[in-house]
């Protein structure tokens, strides 16, 4: 019997709205002893294999073609997956896991609302320190891209990987690129994001891996699976 390998989220927000959008949907978990394990099946539907993996990881396998549907989000898929148009799809839009990427600056940045504004501080900032201007962020590509299209392009990325919002308080950069939702920590942290500064607006999809193994049978099970959740 040909099966399809579905991975979802295993932990946290993602995991809860993905739940909350299958018991609406009325879609259960099959061979599952508790909310721990990371393989189990779809009640009714014996030819969809459910795998629990981290969005990032769901990212990989979509990418390597070692799944063939995976639910994770629009900044992960462009950030992760290089010429990601081509390896994945996007087959349904979901209404969770909404975000932005944002290029935020210090409050107290008073002259800077911005990307023209930051590339003349960037300019300024190498004139009087010899050194580029930090953007701490772990969108290093993403942030790359947006920045060349602003014409930003007197500054250096630092890679993150703890709280990025912290990073210039800490002193480990000047400014940041980060996602966010609400944007309460940006603000806890005397951050605010330009007026022009929305990198991505991001939301949690169901992709397709164009890299997967597809036949006839395969391609039926996902339009029902699909079919399902729409």
């Amino acid at each position: 019997m040909d099966k399809i390998k579905i991975a979802l989220p295993s932990k946290g927000r993602l995991r809860r709205d993905m739940e909350t959008l299958f018991k609406a949907k009325q879609i259960s978990f099959a061979n599952l002893s508790n909310d721990r394990d990371y393989i189990g099946s779809i009640e009714g539907h014996d030819n969809i294999l459910i795998y629990f993996l981290s969005a990032k990881e769901i990212t990989n396998r979509l990418e390597e073609g070692s799944i063939h549907l995976g639910l994770t989000g629009d900044d992960l898929i462009q950030e992760k997956v290089e010429n990601f148009e081509s390896k994945v799809s996007k087959l349904i839009k979901l209404d969770f896991g909404k975000a932005n990427l944002v290029v935020a600056v210090p409050n107290f940045w008073i002259d800077v609302y911005s990307m023209a504004d930051l590339e003349e501080i960037c300019n300024l900032h190498r004139l009087k320190t010899t050194r580029r201007l930090r953007v701490a962020t772990k969108y290093t590509n993403l942030t790359n891209n947006f920045f060349s299209k602003c014409g930003v392009l007197d500054y250096r990325t630092v890679m993150s990987h703890g709280s990025t919002e912290s990073a210039p308080f800490n002193g480990f950069s000047e400014i940041i690129t980060d996602i966010t939702s609400s944007g309460e920590t940006l603000r806890a942290n005397n951050l605010r994001v330009l007026d022009d500064g929305v990198i991505l607006q991001s939301s949690a999809n169901i992709f397709k891996s164009n890299i997967a193994e597809w036949n006839s049978s395969s391609e039926k099970i996902c339009n029902e699976f699909i079919d399902i959740l729409t």
